[in-house]
Formats: C-alpha cells, structure tokens, sequence
C-alpha cells in the first residue's frame, strides 16, 4: 500500500479590491483545494486519519454513502485508488445512465456503486443496516455520510494550526466537522465564522458542539470552545443544491479578477456572504479576514450538467 502523503502547507493568497481599500480591510484565501492534486480540500483532512486508522485495523476496503453528485463520495474513490484501498460506495436514489460526472470519475477511480432507494438509505446509519452490509460485502471500514467523524474533525484541525494573524477566519459548513476542527484548533485566537449552505441551518450549532465535544469530551471545555464559533444562515440562496445568477455573477466575476474557482454549493455562498456583510458594515476597519477555500472543484461539471450552464469559460 502506497506511503500515506503528509498533509503540508497551503498557500494563502490576499485578496485586493476596492471594496476592501474602502473598508481598511486585510482579506486572503487559504487554498485548501491545492492540498492533493486529487482529494483536494477539507476532504483530504477528513480521510487522512480515517485512512490510517482503516490501515492500522488491516482493512483494505472502504465503505461510504453519498447522494449522487457528492464530493465526499468522490474523493473516497479518488483516495482509494491513490492509497490502495478498494471502495465500495452506496448511492442514495436509482441508478441513472449515462452517470454524472461525479459518479462517473468515482468508476474511473474504481469504486464499486450500489444504489438504495430513499427510505432504505435513511437507514444508514442503523445498526442492523451496517450489519446487513457486513453480511452483503464482508469486512470493510466504514467513513459516514459526508465523512465527518473523530478521526475528520481531528484532520481538520490541522488546516488552521500555522495560521493564528487573523481576526476572522471563515469557512462554509456541510456536515461541520470541517469547522469544528477549526474552531477547537483556533482555541479562542480569532472569531470564526461558519456560512450554512442549507435553509433552516439553525440547527447546526448544535451539531457542531456535539462535534467539538466528541474530541475535547468536556463540557465545560467545550462552550469556552464555542465561544469563539458564530454561525451565519444568510446566504443559503435558497437551499443547499440551489443557485441564483447573483451567486453565478459573483463567481465569475471574482474568477476574472483573481483566478480563483469557487464552487456553488459551499465556498461561493460563503465567498458571496463575506463580501455583502463588508458592505453592510459587520467587519471593524483594519481586521484581517481569512476565507477557507474547502475545494469541491470536482463538483462544478455535476452543478453544470444539472442546471444546463457553463459556470466557468475557460
């Protein structure tokens, strides 16, 4: 089995624009999606000490779930093949030929799909369903849906922890084990703030406590953590999975001026509320603003093939 690779330093990019000049603003981008030319981002952190603890148990297949056009799902397959694990990933609905470009790339990287109607899938995460797995493919090391567990939220610990020179540090949230990482490693250094792609996010503070609990396993501990957390349910564009053309307007636009990609359903909502809370004031003058690029670069061909749309020219 090949050397699990080291998780280096991205790089960070400040940002110039008029916007900020107004506002005595400092902004950069941390590219986490140059992390790993294949398992980019936030979902390199999350598998990295899941893949080495399925190494260290002697497995040598991973298990996983996802909805068809889901990064997670993609970037198991992608690291499978990279770090010589077979994958087997179970996808939530009916198989659709020809496949979407995510499932299509996690084929080529040889994961093995399985589809589940959606009542079974909400069934996952049920003992007698894993067990049913077990009995279907034999042994296998299972990562959940989205992959945040113990193991992710302690990867991404490690994408802040040479970075303390910021006021803010932002970063979208999914499942929040990406931000929960950040925020216990932040220990109280910056405000972080975390933008919810989903409508009705509300309940994701919650979520992310429970997470943060799961590491430092304190109560106590874990609201000081917190404390330092402020999540922002304003720019959700309507649901997770839905766009608008002011959204597209400011990808592309930000994409012409600085050569950088976000994608739709996480970094450019995120990207998009950063800038509209400048304008209306939320940042003191001379604060120093970090944007966590997480990656989901592989999903920009799914978001045009279901919506009929070219997002990026070139």
């Amino acid at each position: 089995m090949k050397q699990l690779l080291p998780m280096g330093y991205s790089p960070i990019e400040k940002i110039q624009e008029d916007l900020f000049d107004e506002h005595k603003l400092h902004v950069s981008v941390l590219r986490e999606d140059k992390n790993h030319p294949l398992i980019q981002g936030n979902k390199l952190r999350k598998l990295t000490y899941n893949l080495l603890n399925s190494k260290k148990k002697g497995n040598k297949t991973l298990l996983t779930f996802g909805g068809a056009y889901s990064n997670h799902i993609a970037a198991v397959a992608a690291a499978g093949k990279e770090f010589g694990f077979h994958t087997i990933g179970i996808v939530r609905g009916e198989e659709k030929l020809p496949l979407n470009p995510t499932l299509s790339l996690c084929t080529q990287n040889g994961m093995e799909l399985h589809y589940e109607d959606r009542t079974t899938y909400k069934l996952k995460n049920t003992q007698d369903y894993k067990e049913h797995l077990r009995n279907k493919f034999g042994s296998f090391y299972l990562i959940p849906e989205g992959g945040t567990n113990y193991y992710a939220i302690n990867g991404c610990m490690e994408i802040i922890e040479r970075y303390d020179e910021y006021d803010y540090i932002c970063c979208p949230i999914g499942t929040g084990g990406t931000v929960a990482g950040i925020t216990i490693s932040n220990q109280g250094k910056s405000k972080i703030l975390g933008f919810s792609s989903l409508k009705g996010g509300e309940f994701l503070t919650q979520e992310i406590r429970s997470q943060i609990h799961s590491v430092v396993n304190d109560e106590e501990l874990t609201d000081e953590v917190l404390h330092s957390f402020e999540l922002v349910t304003d720019f959700h564009f309507g649901g997770y999975a839905k766009i608008t053309e002011d959204l597209l307007n400011f990808v592309r636009k930000f994409y012409s001026s600085h050569q950088i990609k976000w994608d739709l359903l996480y970094n450019g909502k995120m990207a998009y509320g950063v800038y509209e809370m400048i304008k209306q004031g939320f940042f003191p003058e001379h604060s120093r603003i970090l944007l966590v690029h997480t990656g989901g670069i592989q999903g920009i061909a799914g978001i045009e093939e279901r919506n009929n749309i070219r997002i990026y020219e070139d």
